[in-house]
């Protein structure tokens, strides 16, 4: 394995961990209880990605001839098809994901919801989401065991709310 790969596994356990302990209320004290089934399937395609992932991102580190994070980016833009994928990846990676979780997850009451867009950097695009998705079901249930009955978090919304009087 190489230093790069160590590192950039490294930083996605951390970041997946302190994703966990940012939101321990959803995991702790028995409040939201067992994963519900549409959980599972979430850190079941999380943890499936993360393997597909990573299993490629290896034999590229140890095949490829200069292996860098700038000559993976390149390669993803070999041809036409790779890149009409690449781009709409790309987009979606670092724009609309971060968009998505930090307004979406801080309407929800999720705490550092940004932690997700970074930690897509050392884990995968899916695995976050996954991540992202399970979370917000537990945010869901979490709220209504206390019983806030799905009410918005800390900030309510992106734009203000016109009221007609």
């Amino acid at each position: 394995m190489t230093i790069q790969l160590g590192v950039f596994g490294t930083l996605g356990i951390l970041t997946t961990v302190w994703a966990v302990v940012a939101n321990r209320r959803l995991f702790a004290g028995g409040t939201v209880g067992r994963p519900a089934p549409l959980e599972v399937v979430y850190y079941a395609v999380g943890v499936l990605s993360l393997g597909i992932g990573w299993y490629c991102n290896v034999r590229y580190t140890h095949h490829a001839a200069n292996a860098s994070y700038w000559n993976y980016t390149k390669a993803l833009f070999t041809n036409w098809a790779a890149a009409s994928a690449a781009q709409d990846y790309t987009i979606v990676n670092l724009v609309l994901l971060p968009l998505w979780t930090i307004v979406d997850g801080r309407r929800r009451g999720l705490a550092i919801p940004w932690i997700f867009f970074v930690m897509s950097l050392f884990t995968s695009l899916a695995f976050s989401m996954a991540l992202y998705l399970a979370f917000v079901e537990r945010q869901v249930r979490y709220d209504a065991s206390i019983g806030d009955g799905g009410a918005p978090g800390p900030v309510a919304s992106a734009a203000p709310v016109r009221t007609t009087g």
